[in-house]
């Protein structure tokens, strides 16, 4: 029989139907599966594709936000995040995160020249306070270990992790139960949602959870639901290859609350280390730039701010990348994962790397609350599988 046939024949069940497979959908998936649920996980495209393998891999502790010198209650959430993702990675965690690499024990504030007015109510906030230790001499990040470095620079307690290396974990936790789609649609008994068609394949399911990102959007208005509304925040990020550049992790500051530039250091395939540039550098002003205003920019922003390295064979290129997020009054950033519900539909957004555990637990916490339990299901069948998305700094700097 036809691949379309035989796909129709094969009706499915499980206790969780997830789509989309970011960081925040394979991590939820890891965390069913290790509690005893039958999870399947559908992706469109290539798992980590949408935002998560445009990530800067920052595991934010919150500490960014205390620069506006007031800390939000939200942000006391985020604080955890660290302590979780370390014990993942260590493999003494929620998840067996061993094997995934990373690129920094610390993310670093980094202050240019005199300390800008706005640090000191930052040091003195809750978030900070016992985390962050200024460091000098050979404890400074590479690229800084110059002798005409005059600036400050903090290691704050944040890691900085390489993204494609935890798409491919989180894949492998996943075992057999990913599945490649390219059609979705809702299935329905008597009005309400018990499942999904994917291929022509019924899958029925106890929940339903969308964590597609910016694809949240689209899957909901083929389910013919207007609630929660999705708000996009674009960034216009820089990467930058070449021989002369050094390991980097961290916020250069401003005089705003908003870090000036914020600088991740990537391994690309051929050995070279990719700098991306976010920040100030990849909001407002940048987003109205096109890419050869927005290169010219950051080429000046860090010949500014280290003017001792070469950038005479550096490859340069620009990533438009669109944040989704549940949409807030005036594109405010929200500081916690988002979850809505609306019967066996569970929709929600992590809002950032870092809070893809709150995400989770959101999740496990509707399914505790409606007394869903782990299900009998027939083993699944062998399935179409999704590719692992390509780091985006081998696609754009071959």
């Amino acid at each position: 029989p036809s691949k379309a046939l035989r796909a129709m024949s094969q009706a499915l069940s499980t206790d969780v139907l997830i789509v989309g497979g970011g960081i925040a959908g394979l991590w939820l998936h890891a965390r069913l599966r290790q509690l005893g649920y039958a999870s399947l996980l559908v992706e469109n495209a290539s798992l980590g594709g949408g935002q998560s393998v445009k990530s800067q891999g920052i595991i934010h502790g919150g500490a960014k936000y205390a620069l506006h010198g007031a800390l939000t209650g939200a942000s006391e959430a985020i604080a955890d995040m660290p302590r979780r993702w370390r014990e993942a990675l260590s493999g003494s965690g929620e998840l067996d995160l061993r094997g995934v690499r990373v690129l920094s024990e610390a993310h670093y504030l980094w202050s240019p020249g005199t300390l800008a007015g706005n640090l000191t109510s930052f040091f003195a906030s809750k978030a900070v306070r016992g985390r962050v230790d200024q460091v000098k001499g050979e404890h400074l990040p590479p690229a800084l270990q110059h002798p005409k470095f005059k600036g400050k620079v903090y290691r704050l307690a944040e890691l900085v992790l390489d993204v494609p290396s935890l798409i491919a974990r989180l894949a492998e936790l996943a075992g057999d139960s990913l599945l490649a789609a390219e059609q979705i649609e809702p299935l329905r008994e008597q009005q309400a949602l018990v499942g999904l068609r994917v291929d022509g394949r019924e899958i029925r399911a106890q929940r339903i959870v969308l964590s597609a990102g910016g694809g949240n959007a689209e899957l909901l208005k083929q389910l013919g639901i207007s609630q929660p509304t999705q708000q996009l925040r674009p960034l216009h990020m820089v990467l930058a290859k070449g021989p002369a550049l050094k390991p980097l992790y961290a916020h250069c500051l401003g005089g705003g609350p908003k870090p000036r530039v914020t600088v991740t250091t990537h391994p690309a395939a051929d050995g070279q280390w990719v700098w991306y540039l976010g920040g100030d550098l990849a909001e407002a002003e940048g987003v109205a730039r096109d890419e050869a205003e927005q290169i010219k920019a950051a080429q000046k922003e860090m010949a500014d701010l280290l003017p001792w390295v070469d950038q005479a064979a550096t490859q340069w290129a620009t990533l438009r990348v669109d944040r989704a997020e549940p949409a807030q009054s005036g594109l405010v950033r929200p500081d916690n994962a988002f979850l809505a519900e609306q019967e066996r539909l569970l929709v929600g957004w992590p809002t950032k790397l870092a809070l893809a555990p709150d995400f989770a637990d959101r999740v496990l916490a509707a399914l505790k609350r409606d007394a869903i339990q782990p299900g009998q299901h027939a083993a699944l069948p062998e399935l179409p599988r999704p590719a692992v998305a390509t780091p985006v700094w081998d696609a754009l700097l071959p």
